[in-house]
């Protein structure tokens, strides 16, 4: 008799000490919940009666520069608050601030936004240039450019566009002479010396990071030296600066469609994105490799 008390003692305990445990994780799952809800409410409050403004952007560096707490503290200033949409192609940013689908994109340069344009039969107008990815001279099998020996490869990005830079670049650092006049329409047919003998090896873009060991140097575009850790600041023998013939003109820009050049949702885009603080931003967060031109 007794031991089936204390069976039932035990039992009872048993039960008593479930029920308190099962009530206090549903107090704590209800307190979790509660700060879960409690922080939802506080971020939306945050941006409660915030006027949204939808921009398409490639993801970097665009998209980061404006996900950034520069712009997101000067737009929330003025009532805004953004969405960022990002792509990875160059097509549909275009066609949806078009069809309005967007409020503005930035992706793109002059050059190519023109070209769409024309092409497309789209009314998209430039309102501000932000920055612009400079190309830069990167060591490979030689060390420095004072230490190329004659005869020594230089791999150049093989598109029209990027190649001229690329050659200009190669005359600003002395080793070569192009034609007279020939600026941005620059290729190697345009070399009129060449004392050295330096084999100019024309690649694809995006290769031109990916060769620079099996040449002595190369010259690659800023976001995909960006994109194999090489820093413009640190690791380049020789960058475009933001007064250069190519930084002026493919200096990537800020879009809308004509008609909304002056909405105040323009204006907020265009006073966030050329701020002291996004300026700051940008040269501490890609060292070199993307260049404020504001």
């Amino acid at each position: 008799m007794k031991k089936g008390k204390s069976f039932g003692a035990l039992a009872l305990v048993l039960i008593l000490t479930g029920a308190l445990l099962t009530a206090c994780s549903n107090k704590s799952d209800k307190d979790d919940a509660n700060q879960k809800n409690t922080q939802t409410t506080t971020d939306k409050s945050d941006n409660k009666g915030l006027e949204e403004i939808v921009v398409g952007a490639s993801i970097e560096p665009h998209a980061t520069i404006l996900n950034s707490d520069a712009v997101k503290d000067s737009l929330k200033a003025d009532g805004f608050k953004i969405k960022v949409v990002e792509y990875t192609d160059y097509i549909q940013p275009n066609t949806s601030t078009e069809d309005g689908s967007l409020d503005a994109n930035y992706f793109q340069h002059t050059p190519y936004l023109n070209d769409f344009n024309q092409k497309n039969g789209t009314h998209l107008k430039s309102v501000a240039s932000i920055h612009f990815e400079p190309l830069g001279i990167y060591p490979g099998k030689t060390a420095s450019i004072a230490d190329l020996k004659d005869g020594a490869q230089i791999a150049v990005p093989n598109d029209t566009t990027n190649e001229a830079r690329a050659l200009l670049l190669l005359q600003d650092a002395g080793l070569i002479k192009l034609k007279d006049g020939v600026g941005l329409d620059a290729t190697i047919n345009d070399i009129k010396e060449n004392k050295k003998n330096l084999k100019i090896v024309e690649v694809e873009a995006a290769q031109t990071v990916k060769v620079i060991k099996d040449v002595d140097l190369s010259v690659v575009n800023g976001n995909y030296a960006l994109a194999e850790g090489l820093s413009a600041s640190k690791d380049g023998l020789l960058v475009e600066d933001a007064t250069s013939e190519g930084a002026k003109t493919y200096a990537n820009i800020l879009v809308v469609k004509e008609g909304n050049e002056d909405s105040a949702k323009t204006k907020a885009l265009i006073k966030a994105l050329t701020s002291d603080a996004t300026k700051k931003f940008i040269e501490e967060k890609y060292q070199g490799a993307v260049v404020p031109v504001f």
